[in-house]
C-alpha cells in the first residue's frame, strides 16, 4: 500500500518517498541564484534546451510521432528504437525549467511537444513509434533491446515532472493511458516480460506516488521480481549486461551496462520504501557499498567497459579505457539521492557532490550546444575538432559534439540541470540541511507552521566560504545542519564570532535564530594528493590532484612539446601549490628516445629530463580550449631525482 506522503512538502521535487528520516525541498523552496550552477542553468535554459529540440526536428525524431499520427510510418523510420524517449527527457528537462522559471518559451515547448505526442497514441494507451504501426515489427516482438518499456519510462518521468510542476494536463493524462496499458498487458496475468533496458520502473514507482495509484507501483514490484531468472533472451555479452542475470535482492555489487544498473537500482529504492521492503533497500544498501569502494572512479565516473558500456570488475578502473557515460553518472545521483532520502547518510550527498563537479560539469560545453557522452580519465591523443553540423557517431571522440547518433546524454544533463534545486537541501521536523553549496535561498515550514529561511552566499568550489545568512525570526529553537565533505578535514565553523573546528559529515547548529544571523562553514581548499588502492593495477604508481570537489588534470595545451603529457612524473615529496583555478604540481619531464623493443633489462634512469611546474586545470573543463590530451593520474618519480 502507498503509504502517506510527508506533510508540508513542496511537490515539485523529482523524488517524493513517502516516509524518511527527511523530505526533499522542491522548485519553489530551493532556489539558485548564480555562481558555477546558477551559470550552467543559465546556459541549458537558453540555449541547450531548443539546441535538443532542433536536433530531434532536423533528423526526424519528431517527425515520427507526426507519421504515426497520419499512418504514414513505415520501416524507413528515422532513429534508433529509443529515439521517442529523448523526446521525453527533453520535456522532463522543460517541465522542471517551468517549474524552476516560469519561463514562457518552455511552457510553449511542452504545449507543442505534448500535441505531436499525443496524436501518436493509440486508442488502448500504446505508444510508440518504432513497433506496431504498418510494416513495423509487432509490439513487444523484441523485449531485449527494442526498449519500448524503457521509453515509457521517460514518459512517465516527464509526466511526473510535468504534474508536479504545474498540475495534470494532457502530457499528464497521455502518460496515465501509457501506464494504464503497461498494467493491462505486464500485469500478473499478461506477459510475464521485461523490457532489456530498466526504467519502466522508475516511472511507474514514481508516476504511482505522484497520482496515487497503487498498480502503478505493484507493476514496478513486479517488474523488479521477474528481474535476474534469465527472462529475457541470452546474447554475447551475457544476461548480466540486462542485470538479468541474478535476482537483485540477491546481487552483491552493480554489474552489466551501468547505466541500466542504476536505472533498475533508483527503481528499486524507490519500490522498497514505498512498500516498506526493508530486505530490498538492505540489498541496495549493499550494492552501493562494494561498487563505490571498487567500481567507481575518483571522478564519480561509472562504467569501465566500452563494449558494454558496462561496470568492470572488482579494481578493474583503466583511466584512458574508461567509459563512465555521462547518463551512467545522471543515474548515479538519481540512486544516491533516493538512498540518503531512506536513510539520511551523508556519504552517498558527498558521491552526489563528486559526480556532479566531475561528471555532470564537464559534459556541456561553455554554450551548451556540445556535450560528452563519454567520460575518459586519459586522453593519448587530441580528438579531431567537431562539426557543429554533424551528428557524431561515436562516443568517444576526445572532444565535445554537437549530436550523438545515440544521443541520450545532452537530454540528461538537460533535465538534471534543469531540476537540480531538488537535490540541493532537505528538512525534517526539527530544521533545515543543505547538502550542496551555492549561492541561493532555501525555505520550508516546519511543524506548527513554523517558518524557517536562509540565504546562502558563496562562490563554492572557487572559494571554500559558505556564508549562511539566517532571513527570518525564530519563536523557538530550530536545527541548521550543513554537510562537511569527505575530503574536508580542517574545516570549520563560525558563529557568534567563534570559530570551531567541525569534522567530515552533518555539522548541526541550534537555536531559536534570528534573522541577520551568519553562520559560515569553512571548507579547506588547498590542493591535495589522493593515491589509488594499490588494487587498482592500471594506476599502480600514480597520484591524482584534488581541489575542494573538483578532480585536476593534466592538459597537454599547458606542456612545452604536446608529446610530453605521457612521460610526466610528479614529485611526490612536494605538495601541490595552489594557483587560480587549480594547482601547480612539481614534475620531471624526462626525454624517452624511440627504441627497436619497448622492454629493457634494467630499471636504467632517463637519459635526459627536465624539472618544471605543470599547471592542473579542473577535469571539468578540459578540452575547452581546444582538443587535447589531458590525464587525472599521473605517475611520480621513484626518487626526487627521477631515477
Amino acid at each position: 500500500m502507498i503509504r502517506k506522503a510527508h506533510h508540508m512538502t513542496d511537490r515539485s521535487v523529482p523524488v517524493l518517498p513517502p516516509t524518511g528520516p527527511v523530505r526533499p525541498l522542491g522548485l519553489a523552496q530551493v532556489s539558485i541564484t548564480g555562481g558555477f550552477w546558477g551559470r550552467r542553468q543559465t546556459v541549458n535554459a537558453t540555449a541547450t534546451l531548443s539546441h535538443c529540440e532542433a536536433w530531434m526536428e532536423r533528423l526526424g525524431w519528431l517527425a515520427n510521432f507526426d507519421r504515426v499520427a497520419d499512418g504514414t510510418t513505415g520501416p524507413d523510420r528515422p532513429g534508433w528504437s529509443f529515439s521517442d524517449s529523448e523526446v521525453y527527457k527533453l520535456l522532463e528537462a522543460l517541465a522542471w525549467e517551468t517549474g524552476r522559471t516560469g519561463d514562457p518559451g518552455a511552457e510553449a515547448a511542452i504545449k507543442r511537444l505534448t500535441a505531436r505526442i499525443g496524436r501518436a497514441q493509440d486508442p488502448d494507451g500504446y505508444l510508440n513509434t518504432c513497433f506496431g504501426h504498418g510494416e513495423q515489427p509487432p509490439r513487444y516482438s523484441d523485449l531485449e533491446m527494442g526498449h519500448e518499456l524503457y521509453n515509457t519510462g521517460h514518459l512517465l518521468q516527464a509526466a511526473v515532472a510535468r504534474l508536479r510542476t504545474s498540475g495534470e494536463d494532457d502530457l499528464v493524462r497521455i502518460a496515465r493511458r501509457a501506464a494504464d496499458h503497461v498494467c493491462r498487458t505486464f500485469g500478473p496475468d499478461g506477459n510475464p516480460g521485461i523490457c532489456g533496458h530498466p526504467e519502466i520502473e522508475v516511472g511507474l514507482a514514481e508516476l504511482g506516488r505522484a497520482l496515487g495509484e497503487e498498480r502503478y507501483v505493484e507493476q514496478a514490484r513486479l517488474f523488479l521480481d521477474r528481474r535476474g531468472h534469465g527472462t529475457l533472451r541470452d546474447i554475447p555479452l551475457g544476461r548480466a549486461y540486462f542485470q538479468d542475470d541474478i535476482p537483485i535482492r540477491r546481487a552483491d555489487v552493480w554489474r552489466g551496462h551501468a547505466v541500466r544498473a542504476l536505472y533498475l537500482t533508483a527503481a528499486a529504492v524507490d519500490v522498497a520504501v514505498e512498500l516498506g521492503d526493508d530486505e530490498l533497500l538492505r540489498a541496495v544498501e549493499r550494492q552501493w557499498e562494494r561498487s563505490v569502494a571498487r567500481r567507481t572512479y575518483i571522478t564519480g565516473g561509472m562504467g569501465s567497459r566500452h563494449q558494454d558500456e558496462g561496470f568492470g570488475e572488482d579494481w578493474e578502473l583503466p583511466p584512458d579505457r574508461a567509459y563512465c557515460e555521462t547518463c551512467a553518472g545522471v543515474a548515479s545521483i538519481m540512486v544516491s539521492w533516493r538512498l540518503y532520502l531512506a536513510t539520511g547518510d551523508v556519504r552517498y550527498t558527498d558521491l552526489i557532490e563528486r559526480t556532479l563537479y566531475n561528471v555532470i560539469a564537464t559534459s556541456p560545453s561553455t554554450d551548451g550546444r556540445a556535450f560528452f557522452y563519454a567520460n575518459p580519465l586519459h586522453q593519448r591523443t587530441p580528438g579531431r575538432p567537431a562539426d557543429a553540423d554533424e551528428v557524431s557517431p561515436r562516443a568517444e571522440a576526445g572532444v565535445r559534439a554537437a549530436w550523438f547518433d545515440v544521443s541520450c546524454c545532452p537530454t540528461n544533463v538537460a533535465r538534471t540541470l534543469a531540476s537540480l534545486e531538488g537535490y540541493l537541501a532537505t528538512a525534517d521536523d526539527d530544521g533545515l540541511q543543505i547538502h550542496q553549496y551555492a549561492p541561493g535561498a532555501v525555505r520550508a515550514e516546519l511543524p506548527g507552521g513554523r517558518q524557517v529561511a536562509v540565504d546562502v552566499e558563496t562562490d563554492y568550489p572557487k572559494s571554500g566560504t559558505v556564508r549562511v545568512r539566517i532571513t527570518a525570526d525564530a519563536a523557538s529553537p530550530w536545527t541548521l545542519s550543513l554537510r562537511v565533505p569527505a575530503w574536508a578535514a580542517g574545516a570549520t565553523l563560525t558563529e557568534d564570532g567563534r570559530a570551531r573546528p567541525v569534522e567530515p559529515g552533518m555539522v548541526e547548529v541550534r537555536r531559536a535564530f534570528r534573522a541577520g544571523e551568519v553562520i559560515t562553514l569553512e571548507l579547506p581548499m588547498e590542493p591535495r594528493f589522493t593515491w589509488p588502492d594499490p588494487r587498482i593495477d592500471a594506476v599502480r604508481g600514480c597520484v591524482a590532484v584534488e581541489r575542494g570537489p573538483e578532480v585536476l588534470c593534466a592538459e597537454s595545451h599547458d606542456l612545452p612539446h604536446p608529446g610530453g603529457l605521457d612521460a610526466l612524473a610528479i614529485d611526490p615529496l612536494s605538495s601541490p601549490q595552489a594557483v587560480p583555478g587549480g594547482a601547480r604540481v612539481r614534475a620531471l619531464l624526462p626525454a624517452h628516445p624511440d627504441r627497436p623493443w619497448p622492454y629493457r633489462l634494467s630499471a636504467a634512469p632517463p637519459e635526459h629530463a627536465e624539472w618544471l611546474d605543470v599547471p592542473l586545470r579542473p577535469y571539468h573543463s578540459w578540452a575547452r580550449r581546444g582538443p587535447s590530451s589531458m590525464r587525472i593520474w599521473l605517475p611520480v618519480c621513484t626518487s626526487p631525482e627521477g631515477a
